[in-house]
């Protein structure tokens, strides 16, 4: 988090001795501690929401595209066009059949 070298530690260690004296010291100490541990939890949490967050909003990006990949009206309108042409096919060459069947007759 910050950098901060074991003699700047020491020197911090001295001032806070000298200033607040030995027997505020551990109450001091033990009150800068516990505000770190909820800084550095808070901070935890934060990170881990955020994470989540991105997490599901990929998730859903996937979910898009995927779902855009496979989606089946595309074919299913090429076989309808296909089944209309075959149909369109199987009409005339009725029709053709037909008319060479009444020229017969």
């Amino acid at each position: 988090m910050f950098d901060i070298g074991f003699s700047e530690l020491v020197l911090i260690g001295v001032v806070a001795l000298i200033v607040l004296g030995p027997e505020r010291l551990p109450g001091a100490a033990r009150t800068v501690g516990a505000l770190l541990r909820r800084a550095r939890t808070s901070w935890a949490s934060l990170r881990n929401e955020v994470e989540r967050e991105l997490a599901a909003e990929e998730l859903k990006r996937n979910m898009r595209d995927t779902a855009a990949a496979v989606d089946p009206r595309e074919e299913l309108r090429a076989a309808g066009e296909q089944l209309r042409e075959t149909a369109d096919q199987v009409r005339e060459n009725t029709e053709d059949m037909g008319r060479k069947l009444d020229e017969r007759s």
